[in-house]
């Protein structure tokens, strides 16, 4: 065992919240940067926020505390102002007697205990004082306002509205207004706040009969938020209307707008869409956070031989890169993570989207309006005269837009696109059937890439769990059809095989899951590959294994049980969205 000279390292290294290749890690890092061990533990990602919380308790010989699930008195609230425990991150509990138990994000902050020490002197109290992690915190924070109560507020208050047939009455002008001021716009306000809490992807608003259903899109899956009585869904529906400046007294043809609103200091943007049903209309709102950033591919999913390639074909001056999936499956992101790493001083870079979902500075992003007539294809023949060095194209729908993609890869050009196809090599035979020429996918095509979302195991309640006898020959199989190449070097195909899973907790809302990551599968049109496509082979499925072998190519099933066996995400999540 190698010797370590910081306390902090050998006490993580000592309790096993470290291995010793991490602690190594660590030390050099601390030499280096002039860190504490802490923060370099904190800043290389090592361990997952609770956990990280729990050692920094250890460390420091402070006790911890996690308060996700718990619900705190509101006289115990109102010892601390709302405004002091957010911008210190702290929280009161707990009380006996003259004595508070305060959790806070950092303990040692000295400004935080000299605003505590004034409160205590001022109500007659001593404080004690919990590590808390900065997600169990932010559940706390939100009990200052009960968003339950500010709905039933909201609702009493719409008793007072005035009646549909005053409604009716009312001008364009006149019903904005009111829709603006009336009490449903906090309702919808709350909707919004806690979908962007809770990390929802998507928020749909339906009617069902005598009740209004709330339901939001949390890593890939809906959820039920609430109900609201159905004398509300119109004014509901008018708000975001409103909001999304879109035509109120128009209710029979689908509509689509977007808005954005300031939440905790950053923009976030809403694409709204609403549906006429039978006598009401739905709405959906995909929530885009504008500041959170580009997600790296590591992020996303790609890793090993599968990141080294998309590394190195992003590097080409020309030719195609096409992402390939169904609907929800993550291209639009993968494309966006590429066109970030692209995007540099000395290149022209233009998009043709559908919509626009984030925007890139530096990237010229323009959105489809076919009913103006900038179809995919008629936008791309303009953008071809912006003098564009890379094109990022949203989708290949058809054979105008495939050949003119084509051609624009083929003339010295980096083109970026998707199409629904099943699987990697699936993108071939579908550019053929939109009468591409053979020769000619061969000479334009760079590489194709296959995805699937599928959920993660929570980094807070995951466990080592033995390999259930059922799947067990099924992820040998998947193990030793993995090319030696490629065969990460942790993995054996002999060797003991560890899988994990997600006991659930309330970090996860029990369900053992926590954020989604794509399984990838990446074919590389290498010469061999250009020969067989070129010379119509394509459908020789031994001579595209041998092929397949030869890259050290993945199938988005392998990569999928590598994940799980690195405790990613679990076998179930991978053989599910793998043959779907």
């Amino acid at each position: 065992m190698a010797e370590f000279s910081d306390n902090t390292i050998k006490l993580l290294l000592e309790k096993g919240y470290i291995s010793e290749e991490e602690a190594e890690k660590i030390q050099a890092e601390v030499l280096t940067s002039g860190q504490t061990a802490l923060a370099v533990v904190s800043k290389l990602g090592i361990m997952p926020e609770e956990k990280l919380t729990k050692a920094k308790s250890d460390v420091l010989n402070i006790p911890y505390v996690d308060l996700t699930d718990e619900e705190i008195d509101q006289d115990i609230l109102e010892l601390i102002p709302q405004e002091i425990a957010k911008n210190y991150e702290l929280c009161p509990f707990a009380r006996e007697e003259n004595k508070v138990k305060v959790a806070m994000v950092n303990p040692n902050d000295y400004k935080a205990v000299e605003a505590l020490d004034f409160i205590a002197r001022q109500k007659g109290v001593t404080f004690e004082y919990y590590f808390i992690s900065p997600t169990s915190l932010k559940t706390i924070l939100r009990q200052y306002e009960s968003r339950a109560k500010e709905v039933e507020e909201a609702l009493a208050s719409t008793e007072e509205e005035i009646s549909p047939e005053e409604k009716r009455m009312m001008g364009r002008e006149e019903e904005e207004e009111f829709v603006k001021t009336a009490p449903v716009s906090k309702m919808v306000s709350v909707i919004l706040r806690d979908a962007i809490e809770g990390g929802a992807s998507d928020i749909h608003i339906e009617p069902m009969g005598d009740k209004t259903r709330v339901r939001y899109r949390l890593d890939g899956v809906l959820h039920t938020s609430l109900f609201l009585p159905s004398r509300v869904h119109p004014s509901i529906v008018a708000r975001i209307k409103v909001l999304s400046n879109l035509k109120l007294d128009e209710t029979r043809i689908p509509q689509d707008g977007r808005f954005k609103i300031k939440f905790e200091n950053r923009d976030v943007e809403f694409r709204v869409s609403t549906l006429p049903l039978l006598d009401q209309e739905k709405v959906v709102m995909r929530i885009l956070d504008t500041t959170s950033g580009q997600v790296e591919l590591g992020d996303l999913g790609f890793i090993d031989h599968n990141l080294e390639v998309i590394t190195k074909s992003l590097k080409s001056p020309h030719g195609m890169i096409l992402v390939t999936g169904p609907t929800g499956s993550g291209k639009s992101t993968t494309l966006y993570s590429m066109m970030s790493i692209l995007n540099r001083e000395g290149v022209n870079i233009v998009s043709l989207e559908d919509p626009v979902e984030y925007n890139i500075p530096g990237v010229a992003q323009a959105q489809v309006r076919p009913e103006v007539g900038l179809s995919f294809a008629a936008g791309l023949r303009s953008i071809l005269r912006q003098d564009p060095d890379i094109i990022m194209v949203g989708e290949v729908r058809d054979a105008e837009t495939a050949e003119l993609a084509v051609h624009a890869a083929l003339t010295g050009h980096m083109v970026l696109s998707t199409l629904h196809t099943n699987d990697a090599f699936g993108a071939i035979p579908r550019l053929i059937d939109m009468g591409v020429e053979p020769f000619l996918i061969s000479s334009s095509l760079n590489v194709v890439v296959a995805q699937r979302l599928i959920r993660k195991i929570c980094d807070n309640c995951k466990i080592e769990i033995l390999v259930p006898e059922s799947i067990k020959e099924e992820v040998e199989a998947e193990i030793n059809k993995i090319p030696e190449k490629s065969m990460p070097p942790e993995i054996t195909k002999d060797g003991p095989m560890k899988l994990y899973k997600g006991e659930g907790c309330s970090h996860c809302d029990q369900t053992g899951y926590r954020g989604r990551v794509a399984i990838i599968e990446v074919l590389q049109v290498t010469p061999s590959m250009e020969k067989i496509i070129a010379e119509g082979k394509s459908g020789d499925e031994a001579l595209i294994e041998q092929e397949f072998n030869t890259q050290g190519m993945l199938t988005m099933l392998q990569d999928g049980v590598v994940k799980a066996m690195r405790g990613i995400t679990t076998v179930e999540e991978v053989f599910s969205a793998a043959r779907d």
